[in-house]
């Protein structure tokens, strides 16, 4: 199962590299990361996607809960939350195809970001599923030359809050 778990950390070098090597230790992937500070600078925030059965996760965030740079440790798997993600795509256009990407962007509600007379950087901030969809679109339509997705951002709706006890 997909589980999404976000953890504040304080803000102090090293901190990430324990947490990452909690998971690794266990043999667990990390299949999307992103961390950064939050309001406090002193905490960051770091949420990370893996998957895993629901009591081995458990015991992966007792014992990282046990880290001295955690704060707060929670898994939203099982909360109504939101998640984005922030993708860049760089494609290629020549004369034939720059129409089909404009219509391509509009159709995802994404945005250009850069134009050259070759090239467009596009970009979108939604779920992976509407990354993923634009992502195939423009690859039916031209060659993608460069992609960056950001990670995973997430949040429980309403006064749910992960923050320091």
């Amino acid at each position: 199962m997909r589980h999404i778990i976000t953890i504040l950390l304080q803000n102090e070098a090293g901190a990430l590299a324990r947490v990452a090597n909690m998971f690794a230790a266990r043999g667990y992937n990390i299949d999307s990361l992103s961390v950064a500070p939050t309001h406090d600078p002193t905490v960051s925030r770091l949420t990370l996607v893996t998957a895993g059965s629901d009591g081995v996760i458990d015991q992966i965030i007792k014992q990282t809960r046990k880290l001295i740079d955690v704060v707060e440790i929670s898994d939203l798997s099982s909360a109504d939350h939101i998640e984005c993600e922030l993708l860049m795509v760089k494609v290629a256009v020549d004369a034939d195809s720059a129409r089909q990407v404009v219509e391509c962007v509009r159709e995802h509600r994404a945005q250009v970001l850069d134009e050259t007379e070759d090239t467009r950087m596009i970009q979108l901030a939604g779920t992976g599923e509407e990354i993923d969809a634009l992502v195939a679109g423009l690859g039916r339509i031209t060659s993608i030359l460069e992609v960056d997705r950001s990670g995973l951002a997430a949040m429980a709706r309403g006064r749910r809050i992960v923050a320091a006890a």
